[in-house]
């Protein structure tokens, strides 16, 4: 035991296998023992920081590590690797809270700590851990982040995302409570906080306004699923958490999956409108599975949709239907007409009806126009006729010229 030689190998295993009366000791109580204190000795003359933090850790001395790696300012790998990986692996992960929040009740000395292992459980997966961690940092808008996560991972139907609605409450939760700790500070004092993650009232409002429009297009899409009428199917499932194009999806998701497009038109609407998303885009897309599904009378009741929503410029409803006349070519020739017929402006119709190479229809509207206008019109009639072989609507067209 006196040998000055022995390596701290050597003491810490003599420490370990010394009486079990050392092991029963109450914490804080090992401190007074001398081969403890032989161990700290070397450790301290020659050892790095983090040797010293892990010794103390495995002594139960959780709080002398702590305070020395303040003390040192140690880079925030050895906090993770000497302090916060064993404090979970071990189940004392409320204890280390505790302990941060006794010796810094503002938590702010551990903030680089604290983001650092933040970041580390969010590389390894372990995200029930970093929400956790983050409710315990109050950390709201992170923790909300956080929600929407388990809310959407590795959800396959919305039937799936149903059951998991009580993350979108506890989004905003988190979020209203973050409001109403901006609204408390912004009359005292600005409060320091630099590590939690700060956003604008604006901004916060917002999401709290896209988790109420999940929240109805999940029941939605739920109850659509649930009785039968959905059609789409994929891996794939979006939602309003996305980027553009994901959010769109979901408004093509909504008209396309209820018992007609006018059961989901409002919701998709708000949609559309919340996001300030291209529209009319959105509308070519549903009009095009609709032809893929033989639902011709409801690209009809999608236009008129569209028309009655208000928000639709003049030409929405012709540019949907010009945006989808190559998929429109397979439509039967009467639901076709319908469709051209309904469309607002007579210059789009005659473009309708040369895409669908339907000319003597194309001449019946030309002629029309007002003068100027028709005799140009006919005369690009006759020309696409003479190019086509068609000789009937070409001889129309030079008779009326």
């Amino acid at each position: 035991d006196e040998d000055y030689f022995a390596t701290l190998r050597e003491l810490e295993a003599a420490l370990r296998t010394r009486s079990l009366s050392l092991e029963l000791m109450c914490e804080g109580k090992i401190q007074h023992n001398s081969y403890y204190q032989e161990c700290l000795f070397y450790l301290h003359s020659y050892g790095t920081n983090l040797a010293i933090i892990s010794f103390y850790m495995r002594h139960d001395c959780m709080r002398e590590a702590l305070l020395h790696l303040l003390n040192k300012e140690s880079p925030s790998e050895v906090f993770i690797e000497g302090i916060f990986i064993p404090s979970y692996e071990s189940g004392k992960l409320h204890m280390l809270e505790n302990l941060l929040e006794t010796i810094d009740p503002g938590l702010e000395s551990w903030g680089v700590y604290l983001i650092a292992a933040c970041k580390y459980l969010q590389r390894k997966n372990y995200y029930h851990i970093l929400y956790e961690l983050q409710q315990f940092m109050k950390d709201h808008v992170r923790a909300a982040m956080t929600c929407i996560r388990f809310f959407t991972h590795g959800a396959k139907s919305y039937t799936e995302l149903g059951s998991k609605q009580t993350w979108l409450l506890k989004i905003k939760d988190h979020l209203k409570v973050y409001l109403q700790e901006v609204s408390r500070s912004s009359g005292r004092k600005k409060m320091a906080f630099t590590f939690r993650k700060k956003m604008s009232a604006t901004d916060v409002s917002r999401h709290i306004n896209t988790v109420d429009l999940q929240m109805e297009v999940t029941k939605f899409l739920h109850r659509c699923e649930s009785s039968g009428t959905s059609q789409m199917t994929g891996s794939f499932l979006p939602t309003l958490f996305g980027n553009n194009n994901m959010k769109m999806d979901v408004a093509c998701k909504v008209m396309l999956e209820g018992k007609n497009v006018e059961e989901g038109f409002g919701i998709a609407f708000r949609v559309l409108q919340d996001f300030q998303l291209e529209a009319t885009e959105v509308y070519s897309k549903v009009a095009k599975q609709l032809v893929k599904q033989q639902k011709y009378s409801e690209i009809r009741q999608l236009l008129k949709c569209v028309n009655e929503s208000g928000a639709a410029a003049k030409n929405d409803g012709d540019n949907i239907i010009l945006n989808c006349l190559n998929e429109f070519k397979n439509i039967p020739a009467e639901d076709l007409d319908n469709l051209i017929q309904d469309m607002d402006s007579d210059e789009n119709k005659i473009q309708a009806y040369v895409m669908c190479n339907k000319l003597r229809s194309a001449y019946l509207v030309s002629v029309r126009q007002e003068k100027t206008r028709a005799v140009q019109l006919v005369q690009h009639v006759q020309q696409l006729a003479e190019n086509s072989g068609d000789d009937v609507v070409k001889a129309i067209c030079v008779q009326w010229l």
